[in-house]
């Protein structure tokens, strides 16, 4: 049959929840040494044991959910998980991720080495680690089935510009996500938006638990302080392609590591991450014949999906076409899910 191609993904903060407690002992107990190396690094700082955490009884939010530690537990599971992929019958083509997953993604396709990227992730967790600067709430742009729907893109722009309009109110665009959109912003403004918002699904306006306003002009100055501290040294030639929050694709013969560590310390922090175009430019420019979501769990499945809808791929028109693939012939393979996972990593 020969090797499968497959785009992996990696996935951001928000991802390791109660549901995700004990993922690195439930599916990386032979991987240990890598989390004692982390944990190595993490003690020196002051910071938990990263396995200790996730071999707790309890899922406790002001631990678990904490950004140094919820960072360095979805990095740790994303990153085995990448490692557990059977290089004998998947062929990585390009690597991508959803705002911290970015982060991931340059230490798989190792423009960052392990040393390198768990130093990158630890050095922007701990520029929030006492303060959390602003905040992001999540609000769908689809219907409930999934389908794009204008009429609400159109309401939602309207109203984060009716609310920056207001003095000392400021809410931005953070991450394209698929059929959601995330919004960061000051407390003034998140809090205007809430109230401005129509509730939608029961749930929504959303607001996301211990997440800075990430991907906005509110974090400029960590920006400025992390490209002092990290120097263009800290990347490397690497091996497989990768694929930004803009779309774009870094190669690695044509790629100027100057430039990708300009965007990583620069646009990446401050500007907004859309990580549906990222997920476009993979299925249209790469072709795979999978897409492998890394754990912990896998809660993006659902985004990604929503953007294969978009393109109509796989002939793809609404959430219950996309479930039934997933059921028959899955497209998507979530290394949270133990049956897709077996895919993964003994084959099919």
């Amino acid at each position: 049959m020969g090797k499968k191609t497959a785009v992996y993904i990696c996935p951001g903060r928000g991802t390791y929840n109660k549901s995700e407690l004990g993922y690195l002992h439930k599916y990386h107990k032979d991987l240990k040494n890598i989390f004692d190396r982390i944990d190595d690094y993490r003690k020196q700082k002051d910071f938990p044991s990263l396995w200790t955490l996730d071999g707790e009884e309890t899922f406790k939010p002001k631990e678990h959910l904490w950004g140094i530690n919820s960072s360095g537990l979805i990095f740790a599971s994303s990153y085995a998980d990448f490692l557990k992929i059977n290089s004998e019958n998947f062929e990585v083509v390009a690597v991508t991720g959803n705002s911290m997953g970015w982060y991931t993604a340059c230490v798989c396709a190792g423009a960052l080495s392990f040393t390198s990227g768990n130093h990158l992730i630890h050095s922007m967790s701990a520029q929030v680690k006492d303060e959390i600067i602003g905040g992001q709430i999540i609000y769908p742009e689809i219907q409930e089935n999934w389908r794009p729907n204008q009429e609400i893109t159109n309401m939602l722009n309207q109203k984060i510009a009716d609310v920056n309009s207001r003095v000392d109110h400021a809410v931005y665009n953070s991450i394209y996500f698929g059929g959601y959109r995330i919004i960061g912003g000051n407390e003034l403004g998140l809090k205007a938006l809430i109230k401005e918002l129509p509730n939608r699904l029961d749930i929504y306006p959303f607001r996301l638990v211990g997440n800075g306003a990430f991907h906005t002009p509110l974090f400029t100055d960590i920006s400025r302080k992390v490209r002092k501290e990290l120097k263009v040294d800290l990347f490397q030639k690497f091996e497989i392609p990768l694929i930004d929050g803009r779309g774009k694709i870094w190669t690695p013969y044509s790629s100027s590591l100057d430039e990708l560590w300009d965007y990583t310390l620069g646009h990446q922090v401050d500007k907004p991450y859309d990580f549906t175009t990222a997920i476009n430019v993979a299925v249209k420019e790469f072709a795979p014949d999978y897409l492998i979501l890394g754990g912990p769990g896998m809660t993006m499945g659902g985004a990604v999906g929503q953007i294969l809808i978009q393109n109509n791929l796989k002939s793809l028109t609404d959430k219950e076409s996309f479930k039934l693939l997933q059921q028959n012939d899955p497209y998507l393979l979530s290394m949270g899910d133990d049956l897709q996972r077996n895919y993964v990593v003994n084959g099919f």
